[in-house]
């Protein structure tokens, strides 16, 4: 029961670790990146390009060929189902790029920033988990 918990745990540490090194968890980073009719930051390619590197062969070489995570096999992986791009689609993915342009945050990098103790980190995930909340109702 414990490893059903310790596996994720560990590997949302690492991932945790990487958006600190990469500078994902520092708005002005990100916003900069963004920015691409300013001062633009290309910097973050590499993380995009990184996560690609390493996590295409890995899912395509090996997650395929299994029943399910390691950890979990009974449940299966959690593949997409719906591959419609619908108007609930369009308009969340347009919400978060707004957003995300907005502050240079999205959830991950915010959950990872909380550490850094700063209020406006603060104020960004209570305003990111209220509208989590508000989805669940409409």
């Amino acid at each position: 029961m414990m490893r059903n918990y310790l596996i994720p745990l560990i590997c949302g540490i690492i991932f945790s670790i990487g958006l600190v090194l990469a500078g994902m968890t520092n708005p002005a980073k990100v916003m900069g990146f963004l920015n691409i009719f300013g001062n633009w930051d290309p910097s973050l390619i590499l993380v995009i390009g990184g996560a690609i590197i390493i996590s295409m062969p890995t899912f395509l070489l090996i997650a395929k060929k299994m029943e399910g995570p390691i950890y979990n096999k009974k449940e299966g992986f959690s593949l997409l189902a719906n591959k419609d791009i619908d108007r609930s689609l369009v308009i969340g993915s347009t919400i978060f790029g707004m957003g995300w342009a907005m502050v240079g945050f999205c959830p991950g990098p915010a959950i990872a920033a909380l550490t850094l103790i700063d209020g406006n980190v603060f104020m960004f995930f209570i305003a990111m988990s209220i509208g989590m909340l508000l989805r669940k109702v409409f």
